[in-house]
């Protein structure tokens, strides 16, 4: 199922977005062009790979101008090669050259985001372990980021600190162990709330199975121990495993029996999708 994109939300970022790239007016164009004239643009791939934010498209041409008639060909989270239309833009030509670099710049982005995890996903097929995001996001494009992760097939991690609970190394040494860290958080919790804690080898892992973890993030552990960890575990938690994981070595974490394998790269050195707008 398709993720509908929440335009209420991302109004904010897109009119900050214009605000930032048009400034007090695009010089070049108000001077060349003339206000009434109108035209076709056709946004078009040049590479193969899954698209990814046409909506999000929609909204920035409705904001720029309401009489803009922005026409999908295709639909988030199909496949294109180069050389496939994936939309057409009819109305002002002023109004949209003023819009033409945000909406390639998020439109790219976000179909190189689906375009790598729909492949991450694929050679992951067979196991039963899906892929996730991570926080490793460029501030302000997380909505944006994650949306695309959801339409390459992945899941999403939450999305912020106040989103649920996660303890951390860090956390864990300044409380003084996992058996404290997990204690403390089980007290003060709310019943609804699943605890999630990161471990770094067997020992913490068995002693965050012993005092209720629901969640065991196995972090930078050998495919061994991470074997082991789901051989132990028998299903009674999820388990998820972290730590520079990418297309050369996911296979082998999917092989292991893990729930889920979370992937920063996703999101944090994303190759953009060759993607342009050719006026007619």
């Amino acid at each position: 199922m398709i993720p509908l994109v929440d335009k209420f939300v991302i109004k904010k970022y897109i009119e900050n977005f214009l605000e930032e790239d048009i400034g007090w007016g695009d010089i070049t164009t108000d001077l060349l062009i003339d206000h009434d004239i109108k035209t076709t643009a056709s946004i078009k791939a040049k590479e193969e790979g899954v698209i990814a934010g046409l909506d999000v498209l929609d909204v920035i041409f409705q904001l720029l101008d309401s009489s803009i008639t922005f026409i999908k060909k295709i639909n988030d989270g199909d496949e294109v090669v180069s050389g496939d239309i994936i939309a057409e833009v009819k109305g002002p030509i002023n109004k949209i050259l003023k819009g033409e670099r945000l909406c390639l710049n998020l439109l790219q982005r976000m179909s190189g985001i689906a375009t790598y995890t729909r492949h991450l996903c694929n050679l992951i097929k067979p196991y039963k372990a899906k892929v996730t995001d991570t926080r490793k996001t460029v501030p302000g494009l997380r909505y944006f980021d994650r949306y695309a992760v959801v339409i390459g097939g992945g899941v999403n991690h939450r999305y912020n600190l106040s989103d649920s609970i996660l303890i951390k190394d860090n956390h864990i040494k300044l409380v003084g162990g996992i058996k404290e860290a997990l204690i403390k958080v089980k007290a003060k919790a709310s019943h609804t709330q699943k605890i999630e804690i990161e471990v770094q080898n067997l020992n913490q892992f068995q002693e965050a199975l012993k005092y209720g973890a629901d969640i065991i993030l196995l972090d930078n552990m050998s495919i061994d121990s991470i074997r082991k960890a789901v051989e132990v575990a028998q299903e009674k938690v999820i388990l998820e495993a972290s730590g520079n994981i990418n297309e050369s070595n996911i296979v082998s974490f999917a092989e292991t029996g893990v729930n889920i394998i979370s992937c920063g790269a996703l999101t944090h050195s994303v190759k953009a999708l060759d993607i342009n707008m050719i006026i007619e």
